[in-house]
């Protein structure tokens, strides 16, 4: 990868006055090269002329639209499967017998997406508002092909894949497979939405994202009340009504941010008249720091086809209240991924002015307020889970045990959230080939293995699947603690220049 630090022999294209990415770490100077691969003091002073509140504003301004962002994604998923459950288990497993399918044919654009992210976040770090503009057109044009594909074998392949999750009835197997194969319709506009999202963040720019990621889930919700019961005159799709809903959804959000990086006072401002050749080191740089990032999304998502296997064998039922309770905790993994989204920006801008003490300084300080939030998850899980899960059903079964699974969720919330935060300051420091071997221990191997250890042989049932997830979390919190303690991180991308 060339030298992210602009010279005088360089020819660069002039910034453009832009809004919203502006952050303490733009008051300092370059960071000294020679300081390169020197280790960092546990205790590390601040640089005279910041404060740690110009720190704690940096993270909560890009946390917060970001929080609330995902906050109001996964809502309108848990309001997708409370509507859909009113139609009873079947339907409910129908939806989550397609879950880990979509993230397998996501798996790669959303990796291309963690280089795409981590690119921009150093460029503008260094000063290339012209290399952060170039990435950005470089991932929509190689996210689109590769959408397009997954798309075609996804909507070809639903049936089987819905089968080979565990679909054990008709009425089951033919719900799930009109909900994937209707996803599959709206995959490329997620593809290049997220691609969008992820340059934006990386600048330090996550209130557009909010914009139309929340004017969508509002029209999802709306679609769904009309598809999926067929109100006022539409046709009544039920399962299949909800996927459309979404994938709607998901073309009025494409629509939106495109135009939202068409404006020139964007950092990561999308020029049409610059093209879409395929520059090879770019392309390079995204797939240096992606590739591994989809080794360990691969990894994931075939441990979690083991593991959600392993849950369809105990029944209808069962799948419905673990899926209920994987929907549940989805909610919570947005807090952790919200300030993960900051310390990725923060650290990969710091990282790209060669300053890696502020990446240390903002990593710790996100790390904190992660946890704080993720204490107040946790006593509401705790306490509230019945009431919690009676939005979703009124199965008794579901009812007397989701509770107590919830209560599983709230204990391993600290450990979760400091997970998530970790895990993105390692991203932001393109340091992904870790993470992908942390994955590949813990969801490949601890989590299926446990699962099948206390589901068949101990004969837990469902509550032995999530000792499973939880033996899976704390082990894979304190592997990426570890990486990040070792201050390795640190100069992953700057070994490369």
């Amino acid at each position: 990868m060339a030298s992210l630090r602009p010279s005088g022999s360089e020819k660069t294209i002039p910034q453009t006055k832009t809004r919203g990415v502006h952050i303490a770490l733009d008051k300092l100077d370059w960071g000294d090269p020679s300081a390169i691969g020197q280790k960092l003091p546990r205790r590390l002073a601040l640089p005279g002329n910041v404060s740690s509140r110009e720190l704690y504003g940096d993270i909560v301004a890009i946390a917060w639209p970001s929080l609330l962002e995902l906050l109001l994604t996964q809502l309108t998923s848990m309001v997708d499967l409370m509507m859909v459950g009113q139609l009873g288990a079947w339907a409910i497993t129908s939806v989550g017998l397609t879950t880990q399918p979509k993230f397998l044919l996501s798996t790669m654009f959303n990796a291309l997406n963690v280089g795409c992210m981590t690119m921009v976040a150093r460029h503008k770090g260094a000063g290339r508002q012209d290399k952060a503009q170039l990435v950005l057109r470089q991932s929509l044009m190689v996210n689109f092909v590769l959408s397009l594909l997954f798309a075609v074998l996804g909507f070809v392949f639903a049936e089987p894949l819905v089968r080979f999750m565990g679909a054990q009835d008709q009425q089951t197997l033919v719900g799930g497979t009109q909900y994937l194969q209707v996803q599959m319709l709206g995959l490329t506009f997620l593809a290049l939405t997220t691609t969008i999202t992820n340059a934006l963040r990386g600048a330090g720019n996550s209130r557009t994202a909010l914009f139309y990621n929340t004017t969508a889930n509002l029209v999802n919700v709306a679609l769904n009340y009309l598809f999926i019961y067929g109100k006022f005159g539409f046709p009544r799709l039920e399962v299949a009504g909800a996927s459309l809903a979404t994938s709607l959804a998901q073309g009025v959000a494409f629509v939106i941010a495109l135009i939202a990086v068409l404006q020139p006072n964007q950092y990561v401002h999308l020029n049409l008249r610059m093209g879409f050749k395929p520059d090879r080191e770019t392309i390079g740089d995204i797939a240096r720091i992606g590739l591994p990032s989809m080794v360990e999304q691969l990894c994931m998502r075939v441990g979690m086809i083991v593991y959600a296997k392993t849950v369809a064998s105990l029944g209808t039922v069962m799948l419905a209240c673990h899926q209920v309770c994987l929907n549940i905790l989805s909610l919570t993994f947005m807090t952790g991924q919200a300030f993960a989204v900051s310390a990725t920006s923060l650290v990969g801008q710091s990282l790209g002015k060669l300053r890696a003490d502020m990446a240390v300084h903002y990593s710790r300080r996100t790390q904190r307020v992660g946890m704080a939030v993720s204490f107040a998850l946790a006593i509401v899980l705790f306490f509230f889970g019945k009431q919690i899960i009676m939005l979703y059903s009124d199965d008794p079964e579901i009812i007397a045990l989701g509770p107590w699974l919830l209560k599983m969720v709230a204990l391993i919330q600290p450990l979760q959230s400091s997970q998530f935060v970790l895990s993105g300051a390692l991203r932001g420091a393109g340091d992904t080939k870790y993470t992908a071997k942390v994955i590949f221990a813990t969801v490949m191997l601890v989590r299926p293995g446990v699962a099948l250890l206390a589901v068949f042989l101990l004969d837990w049932g469902l509550p032995g699947a999530w000792v499973a997830l939880v033996a899976d979390q704390c082990l894979r919190t304190l592997l990426i603690t570890l990486r990040y303690r070792s201050g390795k991180w640190q100069t992953v991308l700057n070994k490369k220049d």
